[in-house]
């Protein structure tokens, strides 16, 4: 049984070697994430190519996001690394202090801009929201606060205003940058970090237009104002993540599991791929089996409809990251068995507008009512297959390009499976019995089976698709 939920998993200290990489791998990693907070151009540069050679080694085609770090809004450093603040005392964040000096009493910012960001009793939360603070008094520089949930705080913490609202830009120009280097490293994908709306993801596309890029963008949708303009995020955007660490601190962490369906609805329905993101499997960093908690998260995700699943510390600095892979490997397997998640009435009320749709529609809708094996979707730029993948069936869809960008983006989509294939040295009449005995070669359909296949009449043009074929292995038409 094929999985068709995809695996996103980030790469770091657990899986800096060939080997652990390749074990990784092996338990079927769709997507390596490269988490740009971390590290030099010069390091990451090392480790995608490092990814690139283990995927080829094992004959997998695995795609590669820039998760960009950001706007850093953060506390500074204590003296003493930590402090621990009781409940009901004064604790002053102030902008223009040492970044290395804080106390129990005060710490410096990264953020300059917060006090102007900020008014009276607005609710600060630090450090995922463990530490909770209200604001009674701004003063220059100083955001003067009293503790209304302490406990310890560490170093460099994170900073959110409860219910959304900081200003700060979505493009930092340490993000510039990064995008430059990810454009130069040819990746797929570029995940940003905290867009508050469509401009955010609009600039950032010209970014990547200046540097010859053509990797997706996936909108990060992690403040309360992407929330709210969620509709208009997805629309530019090639994809999204429900980042839900800190979106829990911003919204409520009681919110989340409805706003998480919710993205995925909006996002299916405008035909993008979505990703579910943060602790999904937290306890197997050290643990070697998933909590039940876990499984029911996990499995929700895959009910919900999520084109993929996120794993950040647990392959990063986890102990088990390939143990970690294949229990949410096992897990996807599990739930896909479930008839609902074999049943669509995606767009079944919508006229199309573009024939390659209509196109994709059609085979799905072939697909689901006959006795097909598998559905090879011929293409440039990955639009059908996509467009395939948005319709529940179980069919599996094997999206062929020879473009790896393509086939990178690929890896990504619920359903789909990307393969390396070029039609333009072929004649006409050898496309249809070449796509076909591809799939034989690989064990995936015998003689006797019968093939889906949507192709363009005019090979190797973007958009063109135009033809669907049902096919039988063993009696392939010429063209």
């Amino acid at each position: 049984m094929l999985r068709r939920t995809k695996i996103v998993a980030t790469i770091g200290p657990a899986v800096d070697s060939a080997d652990a990489l390749e074990r990784m791998i092996a338990e079927g990693v769709d997507i390596i994430r490269a988490n740009f907070s971390h590290g030099s151009a010069a390091e990451h540069k090392k480790c995608i190519q490092r990814v690139r050679d283990c995927a080829a080694k094992l004959g997998r085609i695995v795609g590669i996001l820039v998760d960009l770090q950001g706007p850093k809004i953060r506390i500074a450093r204590f003296k003493n690394d930590k402090v621990i603040l009781e409940d009901g005392a004064t604790f002053i964040l102030d902008a223009d202090f040492s970044p290395y000096d804080g106390t129990q009493e005060m710490v410096g910012i990264d953020y300059k801009q917060l006090p102007q960001d900020l008014k009276i009793d607005n609710i600060l939360l630090l450090d995922d929201g463990r530490i909770q603070l209200i604001v009674k008094k701004i003063v220059g520089s100083q955001i003067v606060c009293n503790v209304i949930a302490g406990g310890e705080l560490s170093n460099h913490k994170g900073i959110n205003l409860k219910g959304g609202g900081l200003t700060a830009d979505a493009i930092t120009q340490k993000d510039r940058d990064d995008l430059k280097t990810a454009a130069e490293l040819g990746v797929d994908y570029i995940a940003l970090s905290f867009p508050r709306n469509a401009e955010d993801i609009l600039r950032a596309r010209a970014l990547l237009d200046e540097a010859n890029s053509k990797a997706g963008i996936i909108a990060k949708i992690e403040r309360t104002e992407a929330v709210a303009a969620i509709d208009e995020i997805i629309d530019v955007s090639d994809g999204v993540m429900v980042a839900r660490g800190d979106l829990a601190v911003e919204i409520g962490d009681a919110e989340v599991p409805a706003v998480q369906k919710h993205i995925i609805d909006r996002a299916r329905a405008a035909n993008k791929p979505v990703i579910t993101a943060t602790q999904m499997m937290e306890s197997m960093i050290h643990s070697t089996i998933p909590t039940r908690a876990e499984v029911s998260d996990v499995a929700n995700a895959v009910l919900d409809g999520t084109d993929a699943v996120m794993l950040s510390a647990e392959t990063a600095v986890g102990d088990h990251p390939d143990k970690v892979v294949a229990a949410v490997s096992r897990i996807c397997l599990g739930v896909e068995k479930h008839p609902q998640t074999q049943v669509s009435r995606h767009r079944v009320d919508r006229c199309f507008m573009r024939v390659d749709e209509a196109i994709a529609m059609a085979a799905m809708y072939v697909a689901n009512h006959m006795d097909i094996r598998a559905i090879i979707a011929l293409t440039e730029s990955g639009a059908t297959p996509l467009w395939m993948s948005r319709i529940h069936s179980g069919i599996p869809i094997y999206g062929m390009s020879r473009h790896a960008l393509t086939r990178g983006k690929m890896a990504l989509y619920r359903d789909v499976y990307p393969i390396d294939f070029d039609v333009t040295p072929l004649e006409r009449q050898q496309v249809n019995r070449a796509a076909v005995a591809e799939l034989q070669k690989r064990g995936i359909v015998k003689k006797g089976d019968l093939v889906a296949l949507t192709k363009g009449d005019d090979i190797g043009i973007h958009g063109g698709t135009n033809v669907l074929k049902i096919l039988e292995v063993g009696n392939v038409d010429l063209v």
